[in-house]
């Protein structure tokens, strides 16, 4: 039984004991679950920190989340423990892995209501374009825009099955901004922005709604190494709005995505950036 002792709930988001090996150390077969919950079904990639766990947050008053992670488990462990969201180990760009966290959800909750794409990665080493590998390029391309591209074709086969659904597609900035020191990630987020638009227009037919969240400058790990140079650029004008974004800021905008109050824009490209897509003079 998970540690907050809700039987209702699979055990997939239990903490284990130090050094425990479970069934979740990768994607969870077999285990308790004893009814699917009454709430809207919210799967959130990459939900362990930064962004993600901001939006696991913010919708679990709601919805039942279930939140992926790659790596850290401890923080996934302390979201579970925080909001009650269902944990699941998942590497994205995994063709498997992606199927096996459907299967998953369609198992234990039987609905799927809100798909957020937000796992994503940034290049290991930032290296001048000149310099970059095709090894660092083919991984982030696989995880940043191959795996929530097939994932939300799956999902979305479901929803049109249900009749309805909600799909969110977290990019960036980058998606239009040049930075020649990881221009891998930047391609990876144009590509995506381009798969949003797709979706929208193929699933908009079927009551399903999909949106372009871009987020700007936002205090997260992955920028923790050049958080002071940001900082000192918004001090220096960078921004209209003179503060970094927190991911509260983005997970606002999908709690009114996830509440149906943008029902009616689907395609739409939420810039959640304190105005640096602006051009003034």
């Amino acid at each position: 039984m998970p540690s907050w002792g809700r039987p209702s709930f699979s055990v997939a988001c239990q903490p284990e004991r130090a050094g425990q090996a479970t069934k979740t150390d990768r994607l969870p077969h077999a285990h308790t679950c004893f009814m699917t919950s009454p709430k809207p079904v919210a799967l959130v990639t990459g939900a362990s920190r930064g962004i993600g766990r901001g939006i696991a947050v913010e919708l679990a008053s709601t919805h039942q989340v279930v939140a992926t992670y790659r790596d850290r488990r401890d923080a996934a462990e302390s979201l579970a423990a925080e909001t009650r969201a269902d944990i699941v180990r998942s590497d994205i760009a995994s063709e498997d892995d992606r199927h096996a966290l459907v299967e998953y959800v369609r198992r234990e909750h039987g609905r799927v209501d809100l798909l957020v794409n937000n796992a994503g990665m940034a290049p290991r080493q930032r290296r001048d374009i000149m310099e970059a590998s095709p090894e660092s390029f083919d991984e982030l391309m696989a995880t940043n825009l191959k795996g929530p591209h097939f994932l939300t074709q799956e999902v979305a086969r479901w929803m049109m099955a249900q009749g309805h659904g909600r799909i969110v597609f977290v990019t960036s900035i980058s998606s239009y901004t040049a930075s020649v020191n990881r221009a891998e990630y930047c391609i990876s987020k144009a590509g995506l922005t381009m798969s949003a638009a797709l979706y929208a227009a193929r699933l908009a037919r079927h009551n399903i709604q999909v949106f372009e969240l871009r987020p700007g400058v936002i205090r997260t790990d992955m920028i923790s190494a050049v958080e002071k140079s940001y900082e000192e650029k918004i001090a220096a004008g960078l921004l209209p709005q003179p503060r970094m974004g927190e991911p509260a800021d983005v997970a606002r905008a999908v709690r009114a995505i996830a509440g149906g109050l943008l029902d009616y824009s689907t395609g739409q490209v939420i810039n959640v950036d304190g105005g640096f897509h602006l051009r003034t003079l």
